[in-house]
């Protein structure tokens, strides 16, 4: 092995450190810990931790001096996380748009919006007229679906000053109970829509399949695009990892 293979791997056995959940509940590990756990000279691990640092790849907490995970880091994890869940829905929308003859979205949360991430028609072509921008999360079926592992004290500091958070809650609610979210013209007159969720390997919902249409074309299959929706939601998420629960009372 090289001498630059050598420092690749010792700075990728800090990065594990730096992942594991000592870290996540300590807030970050100082270079004496870091030192002890890769058995590495407090030395080199300190000039390791400095030129990651200067790169953004690890960062300093200036009151404790622990190191944890850096911005650029997490910057690089969430682009190639998203380019795997266009690449793994793109596809399953093409067969969904087609089967439904309407236009699909995938949607991401950014903050308080939805970010549409690829839309499909359903004459099987890309539609750009919605991917890059962004909607309120409130107000769209996509946004409840995204929300759905929120808590209320988490939608109270999502949304400081909300004037309807308890029905933005009961949407949520009623929305898992039902497993998909539907909106009736709430986003804009004339249109109405159905999302499920997309999640990852630990089961998070990490994106929503949407279809939005006229109401007056769809509104009288809601609930039957929102089966076919839930159906093609659990393609993507079988191909990002995730395994559903056995219903309770079924042997595994």
């Amino acid at each position: 092995m090289t001498v630059s293979g050598h420092g690749l791997r010792r700075d990728l056995d800090l990065l594990e450190a730096l992942a594991s959940a000592e870290a996540q509940r300590s807030g970050g590990l100082g270079v004496v810990r870091l030192a002890s756990l890769t058995g590495r000279e407090k030395s080199q691990v300190s000039r390791a931790l400095k030129a990651l640092a200067l790169e953004g790849v690890v960062e300093r907490d200036p009151d404790t001096l622990r190191y944890r995970m850096g911005r650029r880091l997490f910057s690089l994890v969430a682009r190639s996380a998203e380019d795997r869940l266009v690449r793994a829905a793109e596809p399953v929308m093409h067969s969904l748009s087609a089967d439904l003859e309407e236009t699909s979205h995938l949607c991401v949360l950014r903050d308080r919006e939805v970010l549409t991430l690829l839309s499909v028609s359903g004459h099987s072509f890309r539609v750009h007229e919605w991917e890059g921008r962004g909607v309120p999360a409130d107000r769209t079926s996509a946004g409840r679906i995204l929300l759905f592992d929120a808590t209320p004290d988490e939608l109270y500091v999502r949304f400081p000053g909300h004037p309807a958070l308890p029905t933005l809650w009961a949407t949520i609610r009623h929305a898992r109970d039902e497993g998909f979210a539907r909106v009736v013209e709430e986003f804009e007159p004339g249109l109405s829509g159905v999302s499920a969720p997309v999640r990852d390997f630990r089961g998070r919902v990490v994106a929503a399949l949407n279809i939005s249409a006229p109401d007056a074309r769809i509104g009288s299959r809601l609930a039957a695009a929102g089966r076919r929706t839930i159906a093609a939601a659990d393609v993507v998420s079988a191909h990002l990892g995730w395994e559903p629960e056995p219903p309770p009372g079924r042997m595994t």
